[in-house]
This record gives structure tokens, C-alpha cells and sequence, in this order.
């Protein structure tokens, strides 16, 4: 991990080049073709191939780069300083199969291997949900099976949708059956929405999963839940994975799947900021379809919790 400030990426400046300007890269960061080097890196998976309704998620990575321009490199909330420890770049994005799942299942992993072998830790801009699956088996092949705090307004634990056992909505269920979760410390937050049955939630819960739907924390603050995550996962390797419409569509209506009633804004900077102290392996935040986000508000929001993420990885000071 880079101690010398002077080494680290740094993003570039609104006064270097105007934030309408340059490069879109996430943050205005270096660009980078190899994560040898990095601490961390942010990724885009433009997959929306696993999409059940509406679709355009395969352009949330540009749109969340885009938006990015605005932020700065100190977290004036929480005082973190990443770029003061962390070799960061943008890797730009994994070349999906634009016509076949399984194909893009394995394209994707592969190319994870290649990033957590290098020592990098990865923050992905997806792409539908159905990305975390290949991510999760590149991570619990270098770290064994992982702690997971997911903030979602869906389980995703279905067994199949249209005959298929991989998609957006089945990645957790497929998680479990593959031994990629430490099922004790998964932690699902936002849940809610209408479904076909309990079981949408109830099967989660038989595996040990810790269920937070969204109509028992309204109006609540999420500090306390974090501490007790942070509790019980302890030390174990811990992945964190955010569906955009785990927060209410007041705020982000850009997503293929919104659902009344979700988290708010400050609720989802909670959890983040509530994963600090954690070990963190990895994070993703998927979902956001630009198609749907008219005023831009679903990206930027989404790229500001982006940001948020790299401010909790093991290494980053607080100044």
C-alpha cells in the first residue's frame, strides 16, 4: 500500500482542466490498462444482458463516470483521504459478450482473477446485478467464502426467471449453492416491495442471512445496524454490493426495477460509511439505467456512494 503521497494517483483538478472537460474517467483518475500497482481500482461491467424489465444498466458505467467529475479527493464528512494512501486508477471496462450470459459469466470472472491476483481491490460500476455472481467466485477463490452486507430493494436469491439459473434476480441463490458466502454474516438491507410469496425472503433467511427490509428502519438511523454488522462479521473478508434501488426512486428512479419506500440518501451513506473497519475485498454498486435518469440524479448520486466506498477500504486515513 502506498504511503508516499507524491506516488499516488491524484484526480484531476476543476482548476487543471474544467470538470465539463478531459477524459471520462471515474473521478478524472489516470486511466490504467493493468491493476499491477494499484490498490484499488474502479471497474465498469456495461452488462444488462441478466435485465428482467427495464433495460439499460449496460450504460451505467459511462453515465456514473460522467457525473463523477464533480467530486473532489477529500471526504469533507468523514475526513478520509484516499488518494493520500491509495494507488487508485479507473481500469476502464470488462469487454462483455454483448449476446450471451455464460459467456460474459466467465469473461467476467477471469478478468476479476487477474485484478484480486494483482493485489487490487476492486470497485465496479455495473451492469445489473447479475455481475456480482462471477465477481463473488473470483473473490472467494483468492479469500475463501466472504461476509456480504447487500443493499438491495430485491433478495435476488430466485432459483431461476424464464427457465434461466443465472440473472439479476438469482445471483445469491447461486452464491450459496456455490459455498461463496459465509451465510451467518450476510446481511440484506432494504428489502421490500411486492413478491410472488415469503419465500422471497424467508429462503434467505434459512440460510442464516440477516433480513433488514425497508418498513423496519424508516425514519431510523442506520449507525446502530452497522455497528452490529461490524460485530458479528468481525474480521472476516467482507464484500459489499449495492443495487441502486435499494434507494427509494424519490432519489434514484433511474434503475430497471424501482420500489416505493426504500432507503434514503444519508440511510445508504450510513451503511457505507458504517463499513469502515471492515475488510473490505471488494464493492460494487450495479443498476443504474441512465435511460430513466432524465436529470442525471441517479448517476451522480451513484457515483458520490462510489466514492464513499473507496473512503472505507482497510488503509485510507482520516485526516
Amino acid at each position: 500500500m502506498s504511503s508516499d503521497r507524491r506516488a499516488c494517483n491524484q484526480p484531476l483538478s476543476g482548476n487543471a482542466m474544467p470538470r465539463f472537460g478531459g477524459l471520462a474517467t471515474m473521478m478524472r483518475l489516470p486511466a490504467a490498462d493493468s491493476p499491477v500497482g494499484l490498490d484499488a481500482a474502479f471497474i465498469g461491467v456495461p452488462f444488462d444482458v441478466g435485465t428482467s424489465h427495464r433495460p439499460g444498466a449496460r450504460f451505467g458505467p459511462r453515465a456514473i463516470r460522467a457525473e463523477s467529475s464533480l467530486l473532489r479527493p477529500y471526504n469533507m464528512a468523514t475526513g478520509a483521504a484516499p488518494f493520500d494512501a491509495l494507488q487508485v486508477a479507473d481500469l476502464g471496462d470488462v469487454a462483455i459478450n454483448t449476446f450471451s450470459i455464460d459467456r460474459s459469466m466467465a469473461i467476467i470472472g477471469d478478468y476479476y482473477r487477474g485484478v484480486l491476483a494483482a493485489g487490487c481491490k476492486p470497485l465496479t460500476m455495473g451492469g445489473d446485478h447479475t455481475i456480482a455472481l462471477p465477481i463473488l467466485r473470483a473473490v472467494a477463490e483468492r479469500h475463501g467464502p466472504v461476509a456480504l452486507v447487500h443493499v438491495d430493494a430485491h433478495a435476488d436469491v430466485n432459483d431461476e426467471m424464464f427457465g434461466e439459473r443465472i440473472a439479476h434476480g438469482t445471483p445469491f441463490r447461486r452464491a450459496v449453492e456455490e459455498g461463496l458466502l459465509q451465510c451467518d454474516k450476510v446481511w440484506q438491507i432494504g428489502l421490500r416491495g411486492t413478491g410472488y410469496a415469503a419465500d422471497d425472503f424467508d429462503w434467505p433467511r434459512r440460510q442464516g442471512f440477516t433480513i433488514v427490509p425497508a418498513h423496519e428502519i424508516w425514519y431510523r438511523s442506520l449507525t446502530p445496524l452497522m455497528a452490529e454488522v461490524r460485530q458479528r462479521v468481525g474480521h472476516a473478508p467482507c464484500y459489499l454490493s449495492l443495487d441502486i434501488d435499494g434507494i427509494d426512486p424519490s432519489y434514484a428512479g433511474g434503475t430497471g426495477t424501482p420500489e416505493i419506500g426504500g432507503l434514503t440518501v444519508p440511510q445508504a451513506l450510513e451503511v457505507i460509511r458504517g463499513c469502515r473497519g471492515l475488510e473490505l475485498v471488494g464493492a460494487d454498486l450495479v443498476e443504474v439505467a441512465p435511460a430513466y435518469d432524465v436529470s442525471g440524479n441517479t448517476a451522480l448520486l451513484a457515483a458520490n456512494l462510489l466514492y464513499e466506498m473507496l473512503c472505507v477500504l482497510p488503509g485510507v486515513p482520516l485526516r
